[in-house]
């Protein structure tokens, strides 16, 4: 493959998808062609799985069969979606990706972290991003963000704030453990001083003059 893989990762209302917009734009701006998705989603089997995962009560799945329906989706959108864009050379953009599901799944709702690997290894063998961004802000600010967008997808957004204190740490532990594939950027900063460090460590990443 002679794409680029990015994704940005974070708690609920870190502006994940507000930032891969903007990054998808910097990288179109210089002269780099660009697909932007999303997880759960991206293909369109994977988006009637998301139908299933993000809408009802928080109770609705346990944390085994949330975990699988997520490496069904993302089976999917690896195969109908990154990878044919990375082989035709394009940088991809991702909201989210399997870090997400080793901090909601695995931290979030106590799925063993070895139980998570031994799916992910049958499902992408050793396929990562090249690079991970991890917005990281407060969970209460981070929540309460989400929640003032009214979205329909919600389901997240109503587990308890112990829930998202988890998952914060989750993903700077996660960040810690690769450092060579993950960078935190600070999230509680307005749009545009989120979106310059963002572009920083990608052009350093990539060497993008």
């Amino acid at each position: 493959m002679s794409g680029r893989f990015i994704t940005l990762e974070g708690g609920e209302g870190t502006g994940k998808t507000t930032q891969v917009r903007r990054l998808a734009a910097a990288l179109q701006a210089h002269g780099k062609h660009c697909l932007v998705t999303r997880e759960p989603g991206g293909s369109p089997g994977a988006e009637e799985i998301r139908a299933l995962l993000v809408n009802g009560a928080p109770g609705r799945w346990d944390a085994l069969t949330e975990t699988l329906l997520l490496f069904a989706a993302r089976a999917d959108h690896v195969a109908r979606t990154i990878r044919p864009a990375l082989d035709d050379g394009r940088f991809v953009v991702c909201d989210r990706f399997t870090d997400s599901t080793y901090a909601y799944q695995g931290v979030g709702r106590d799925m063993p972290r070895e139980t998570i690997r031994r799916i992910e290894s049958i499902v992408l063998e050793d396929f990562k991003p090249d690079l991970t961004l991890v917005l990281d802000l407060p969970a209460d600010v981070g929540l309460a963000r989400a929640r003032s967008r009214g979205a329909a997808e919600s389901r997240f957004e109503n587990f308890d704030i112990q829930f998202h204190e988890r998952l914060r740490q989750a993903f700077l532990d996660i960040a810690k453990r690769a450092p060579d594939r993950c960078v935190v950027i600070d999230a509680s900063g307005g749009e545009d001083e989120v979106a310059d460090a963002v572009w920083d460590a990608v052009k350093r990443r990539f060497d993008i003059g």
